[in-house]
Parts: structure tokens; sequence; C-alpha cells
């Protein structure tokens, strides 16, 4: 996707990889899912250096479990409980004690991707409650 889209990209612009939590701890049962998601890091740390020359700045967002449907499946089929008993296992593995919402983590992005965050690149941003603390 990169090497298609970053000549695209105007100079001094943003580009936000979205990862995940398990990009930064490892997980039992999910190693090529694990290995994809820390390649994304090293991905963006030599993209960020690879492209600072235009000013383009290159994060990763790394969400933790999130209160879609989709994560919803994931964790009945990984704990055999129903979904509400699932969630609350897994809100059991988060210090703060619940989900990130889609809407966090299109906040997070956008910070990302905006002026507000000028002078980050080829960071790691967690949004994950403190998992990978």
């Amino acid at each position: 996707m990169l090497q298609h889209a970053v000549p695209h990209v105007r100079d001094g612009g943003s580009i936000v990889i979205t990862s995940s939590v398990v990009g930064l701890i490892g997980f039992g049962d999910l190693c090529a899912y694990g290995a994809a998601k820390h390649g994304q890091v090293g991905l963006m740390r030599s993209a960020a250096k690879e492209l600072a020359g235009r000013r383009i700045r290159v994060d990763t967002l790394h969400p933790g479990p999130t209160s879609t449907v989709f994560q919803a499946d994931i964790e009945m089929r990984a704990t055999g409980l129903d979904r509400d008993t699932a969630a609350m296992t897994f809100d059991g593995m988060i210090p703060l004690g619940s989900h990130t919402t889609p809407e966090e983590t299109a906040r997070a992005a956008l910070y990302l991707a905006s002026d507000a965050s000028a002078r980050i690149t080829a960071s790691i941003f967690a949004i994950d409650g403190g998992m990978s603390g």
C-alpha cells in the first residue's frame, strides 16, 4: 500500500498505519498475525526515516480490543463463552477495564493525521487501555 500511496502523499503529509495491540505484545496462537503486526512497526520506522526529507510523518496506531461485532466474534470463538461473558473476560485483560470504542480509535487516527501532531513521527501510538504497558 505504501509503495503505491507515497507518490501521491503531499509533502508535509501524514501516514497512519493501523496495526493492533498484538503488534506490541506477544499473544499465543497468533504467530502469523503477530509477526505481521510487528512487521508494520518496522515498516513504519523505516518509512518515517525515508520520508522525513519530504516532511511526511509516519506512525502506527495500535488499538486494543474494540467494541465491534468482529471483535465479539473473535472473543466468543477464543473463549467459547457467550458474547457478554467473553467481553467481560477480555475487559479483565485491559488495565482500564473496558474495550476501546471505534470512535476513540478514529479520534486517535485523526490526531496523528492532523497538524496537532506535527512533531510526531516514527511513533507507536497505543490506544489499548494499557494492555501493552
